[in-house]
C-alpha cells in the first residue's frame, strides 16, 4: 500500500493540472523500510520538468534527477515512486509505461486528466509485463 497525505495528493494533482495539456512527472520519496511488503508513506513529492514537453509522453532531465536524488540522500529518504499524468487516457500504465518501468519495488502513480474536472489517481506496481494495482490511501 502507498500512503500519501491530502496535501501531497493536492500537490501532485495541481502539478499535473498546471502542466496540462502536456504530461507532468515527478518523484516520490519515502523512508527506507526494512520490512518487506510494508506500507510505504510518501514523505516528499518532487515535481520534475518533462523535457519531452509532450501530451503523450514524458522523460525527466537526468541532471535534475541527480540533484533530487542527492537531496533525498541528504534527508534520509529513498525513491519509492514515480508519478506522471495521462492527459486523455485512463489512470492505467500504457505499454510504454510498462516498458520503461525501472523496478517492481517502485510505485507508479498515474493521474488521469481525461475528465479534467475530476482527476483520477491510481497506483501500480509493474513487474516485467505484469501490472499490479496497488492500494493508495490518502490520509488527512
Amino acid at each position: 500500500m502507498l500512503q500519501i497525505s491530502q496535501a501531497q495528493y493536492n500537490d501532485i494533482v495541481d502539478h499535473c493540472q498546471k502542466q496540462y495539456p502536456k504530461e507532468a512527472c515527478g518523484l516520490l520519496a519515502g523512508e527506507p523500510s526494512l520490512v518487506a511488503n510494508a506500507s510505504l508513506q510518501v514523505r516528499e513529492v518532487y515535481p520534475m520538468r518533462n523535457v519531452e514537453d509532450s501530451p503523450i509522453g514524458y522523460s525527466m532531465d537526468p541532471r535534475e534527477q541527480l540533484q533530487v536524488e542527492r537531496k533525498m540522500r541528504q534527508r534520509g529518504q529513498r525513491l519509492i515512486g514515480i508519478y506522471h499524468s495521462h492527459t486523455s487516457t485512463a489512470a492505467y500504465p500504457s505499454s510504454v509505461d510498462v516498458g520503461l518501468a525501472l523496478s517492481p519495488d517502485l510505485s507508479y502513480v498515474l493521474v488521469s486528466l481525461k475528465d479534467a474536472s475530476h482527476p483520477e489517481i491510481k497506483s501500480y506496481r509493474i513487474d516485467g509485463t505484469a501490472v499490479l494495482p496497488e492500494p493508495l490511501e490518502i490520509k488527512n
